[in-house]
């Protein structure tokens, strides 16, 4: 299959210091590994910066502006105990949306079957109004609207196998019928939100929380008896995925005991669905994971699976 990728240099210049888990090496090693020799036929793009037009679909432009006025010229700013800006952060985050936007025009026009947006800081945990958990923008939920706005397409899903609950996505789709969030995450844990009774206005958004200790069973039955029928009767007409890679056993910040190889299941069967309710139509896009070598092997068996190879 034709898979395009999108990253940008900006992009790793987003520093928020020393120590800090969400550092520039993440997307170095994804990187790194996408440029095995597997990877040849990836169709590699820049990722542009996004007109603020679209952002303020999701994001009110008091807030955009607050976010940008605070980007240091030099050093760094903290908007919460968690999310650090350093003076390469606004254009990072304009690019890391720009991404998902623009790969979402492409695979609508069929210019590529599919997409991953290797790109930071990550979006799931950003609120209309709020900045937190390592997030600026909510690419995820601005490529969504962007979809509606843009393309006409009435009801979109975002997937959610990041191992903290995707808040913020839900934040922005839980009163909208025609937007689906469904995520599968470690519960307790950051941000405490998630729980299965929190169904939205039409029961568009499923969440299927693990408890710590949770592994490949768990993990899959979570999809297998929970997100995937819903999804197939909600008949998406695009999938976004927010692919975070922190459930994997290895990670530092949770305690979930996924393997490499169920991110590439997980893909699979989001695949399929897509063959069947939307002409395959996915755009996938990087949120967390925080061992640089499960991060970068299990990137690439979610690419390896976008591409079918």
């Amino acid at each position: 299959m034709a898979t395009q990728l999108y990253s940008h240099p900006t992009c790793i210049e987003h520093d928020p210091g020393n120590h800090h888990p969400e550092c520039p090496d993440r997307l170095r090693s994804v990187m790194g590994g996408l440029e095995a020799d597997e990877f040849i036929h990836l169709e590699r793009l820049e990722a542009p910066e996004i007109s603020l037009e679209i952002v303020e679909a999701v994001h009110g432009s008091s807030y955009i502006e607050s976010v940008l006025d605070h980007v240091p010229v030099a050093g760094r700013v903290s908007l919460d105990a968690d999310t650090v800006m350093s003076p390469a952060s606004g254009e990072a985050a304009r690019r890391a949306s720009g991404a998902a936007v623009t790969a979402v025009d492409a695979v609508i026009a069929k210019s590529t079957d599919n997409a991953f947006c290797a790109v930071r800081p990550p979006g799931h945990h950003a609120e209309s109004s709020r900045a937190m958990g390592f997030c600026l923008f909510n690419s995820a939920a601005i490529a969504a609207f962007h979809a509606r706005a843009r393309h006409g397409m009435e009801r979109v899903a975002v997937i959610d196998f990041d191992v903290h609950h995707g808040n913020g996505t839900q934040h922005s789709f839980e009163n909208d019928a025609g937007l689906f969030y469904g995520s599968s995450h470690q519960f307790p844990a950051y941000p405490g939100t998630g729980a299965r009774s929190e169904t939205g206005v039409a029961d568009n958004i499923c969440n299927m929380p693990l408890s710590p200790g949770a592994g490949s069973a768990e993990f899959r039955n979570a999809y297998q008896n929970g997100i995937l029928p819903v999804l197939r009767h909600f008949s998406p007409e695009l999938i976004l995925i927010s692919a975070g890679f922190d459930a994997h056993a290895r990670d530092p910040l949770a305690q979930l005991n996924v393997q490499t190889e169920d991110f590439a299941w997980v893909t699979r069967e989001l695949m399929d669905v897509a063959d069947t309710c939307c002409e395959g139509r996915i755009v996938s896009l990087l949120e967390g994971g925080y061992d640089l070598d499960a991060l970068r092997d299990s990137a690439m068996a979610h690419v390896r699976t976008l591409m079918d190879i």
